[in-house]
């Protein structure tokens, strides 16, 4: 195996995922949601109109709040205004790339890969953690969010996050408040995101911490909660890292990894956005619209105080993916995150999930 510091851009040949089947009556209430949801868009005049109504108009975002409200479109409403008003204040997809990148010098939380359904990987290694508590932490992890968004293929609108304990301590770990909050992200803002959620490596030492935040999980988080399945029958042996017994040997490079991603996301280091060189070979040539000023937690009075914690089906494996170069590639400055589609694996422990910031 040789060593590389590629990151994949795209799923392996063969992988992709299982169509989505709507009845008529639930395209209608689909539709109703939507109108809904554009009913409740900032004025034009406003700078994050275009973003908003881009975030609005992705086709399965009123669709994943429906399954979410397990198609009581009363209670989809709610939960996509409540969703409308976070990204108001928080604007997710302007978090500054430049201001967060110190978080990720470490390697701790990593976008590269992804699944037997096209979905892409983020790998939290919690014992990698390598700075103080600060909101910033909390900002990275949903700039990661935001990436492994950026990253789905066609079809496909739901994300792997794999948390591997190795060399974690209980300095390393977050807090049960810490946790709670990235739950709360998680589960009612990036709603039906999360595909699968894989925890590795556990020490018996932190299994009091897991036992704490099981009770505030809903139930289809905590469905779709593993720990330590065959990763071989989940993800492509091309793209699964050696780490976890997988052909993938990856070597971490702060600045590489953080301008390949950017790169292809479409994201400068302000936070402002671009069409990427892929993009612009696969899709007809489109006006883009300016982007309103980039998030920046240090400046903004807007941003929430978030603050964390520091302290083997070989038959059905695909063949490994060529990874494209980008012509242009964006200088990052800085130093050296109901049941439909869900695939139960693995063992039965305690379900739960933390993320490591």
């Amino acid at each position: 195996m040789t060593k590389t510091s590629a990151v994949f851009p795209q799923p392996a040949p063969g992988s992709k995922p299982t169509p989505r089947v709507y009845t008529d009556e639930q395209k209608s209430m689909i539709e109703e949601l939507r109108q809904y949801a554009l009913s409740l868009l900032l004025p034009e005049t406003d700078s994050y109109h275009p973003n908003e109504r881009r975030w609005i108009e992705e086709p399965e975002c009123p669709a994943r709040y429906m399954r979410a409200a397990k198609w009581k479109l009363d209670d989809g409403k709610r939960r996509i205004k409540g969703t409308i008003e976070w990204r108001r204040e928080y604007k997710p997809d302007l978090i500054s790339a430049e201001h967060v990148k110190i978080e990720n010098d470490s390697g701790k939380i990593l976008l590269n890969g992804f699944d037997y359904d096209g979905r892409p990987i983020i790998t939290m290694r919690v014992g990698r953690q390598n700075t103080q508590p600060s909101e910033r932490q909390i900002l990275h992890l949903i700039f990661c969010l935001e990436r492994a968004i950026d990253y789905m293929p066609e079809g496909q609108d739901s994300m792997l996050i794999l948390v591997d304990y190795k060399s974690a301590t209980l300095k390393s770990n977050p807090s049960i408040s810490t946790a709670l909050k990235v739950l709360h992200i998680l589960q009612d803002h990036y709603v039906e995101r999360l595909g699968r959620a894989i925890v590795t490596n556990l020490p018996m030492l932190l299994n009091f911490f897991f036992k704490g935040i099981g009770p505030f999980l809903d139930p289809v988080t905590r469905e779709k909660m593993k720990f330590n399945p065959n990763l071989h029958e989940l993800i492509p042996d091309e793209h699964l890292e050696v780490d976890f017994g997988g052909k993938f040997d990856y070597e971490f490079d702060p600045d590489s990894y953080w301008e390949q991603i950017c790169r292809h996301a479409g994201v400068n280091a302000d936070g402002s956005r671009f069409e990427p060189e892929w993009k612009r070979t696969q899709m007809p040539q489109q006006e883009q619209e300016e982007s309103p000023k980039p998030v920046d937690s240090e400046t903004s009075s807007t941003a929430p105080d978030l603050v964390a914690d520091d302290d083997d089906v070989e038959s059905s494996r695909a063949p490994s993916v060529q990874l494209p170069r980008a012509s242009k590639p964006v200088s990052v400055k800085g130093g050296s995150s109901g049941k439909e589609g869900v695939e139960v694996i693995g063992e039965e422990e305690p379900n739960v999930l933390v993320a490591s910031a």
